[in-house]
């Protein structure tokens, strides 16, 4: 009993750890004065003047673009190249794995200065598309872990199965496999996403005139001050993401009860 306790003690503080900084952003954001440590009373007005900041909006536009775009391509690639490691073997398989561990372990910063170095090699102008590559660059090794788990949960017989009855092999590959391991692409995407939107380094060496996301406008405000309207702007952020990972959850949910009743 006294063990069971401990337990939801110890899971109790870890998530308030975690999670009360997020709290106390969002009741500020409520906050009518500007301080950071100071409750004043309730207001709207920060969210008010959010939606009149271009600045903020401008580079929220970009941030969700390029987060939203590179979650996109970086999971498809990432798909593809999980399927075709697990269907590797041997010692290239082992090369091919430990080369995508090396972006995840490597500092964001020598990622950034690597990829700044290329762009400026190629002579490719820095801007929106050297941001929104770079991205899809660091988003990718995590895809590719995020699916290889299921694959390896995958009966490796399945496809093989479906081509015996006549599949080819793209049909299935679209609907045996990739419905097998659906909720791993879902994760690598959401991933992708958050990491993308997260990111400044890369994002801040990358980055060209006139092309500014989140991270990088933040990272300019807090020379001067922090406006209150990014606790706001943080907020609703949070409460999508949430949402959204709601609705995610609850699919699966529904998904594998289907396949549980037709079982």
């Amino acid at each position: 009993m006294v063990n069971k306790s401990l337990k939801k003690l110890y899971t109790f503080l870890i998530f308030a750890f975690l999670y009360a900084p997020i709290i106390v952003l969002i009741v500020f954001s409520f906050n009518s004065s500007k301080s950071r440590g100071v409750w004043t009373g309730f207001t709207l007005k920060w969210y008010v003047e959010l939606f009149k900041d271009a600045e903020v909006l401008k580079a929220l536009y970009n941030t969700l673009l390029i987060a939203v775009s590179s979650a996109i391509i970086s999971t498809i690639i990432g798909t593809f190249a999980a399927i075709g490691i697990y269907n590797m073997n041997g010692l290239g398989k082992k090369v091919v794995l430990n080369l995508n561990y090396l972006p995840v372990l490597n500092p964001d910063i020598v990622t950034a200065v690597s990829l700044m170095t290329l762009f400026r090699f190629l002579r490719i102008e820095f801007g929106f598309i050297t941001m929104l590559l770079s991205h899809i660059t660091f988003c990718i090794p995590y895809v590719i872990l995020s699916i290889l788990p299921k694959l390896k949960q995958m009966n490796k017989h399945l496809a093989e199965a479906a081509m015996d009855l006549g599949a080819t092999p793209l049909y299935a590959l679209r609907k045996v496999i990739i419905p097998e391991i659906m909720p791993g692409i879902i994760t690598g995407g959401l991933m992708a996403f958050t990491l993308s939107i997260d990111d400044f380094v890369i994002s801040f060496f990358n980055t060209g005139p006139g092309v500014s996301n989140l991270s990088i406008t933040i990272f300019s405000m807090a020379r001067r001050g922090i406006n209150p309207v990014i606790n706001a702007l943080s907020t609703l952020m949070f409460i999508g993401l949430l949402g959204l990972l709601l609705i995610i959850n609850k699919r699966t949910d529904k998904n594998q009860g289907e396949r549980g009743g037709l079982i």
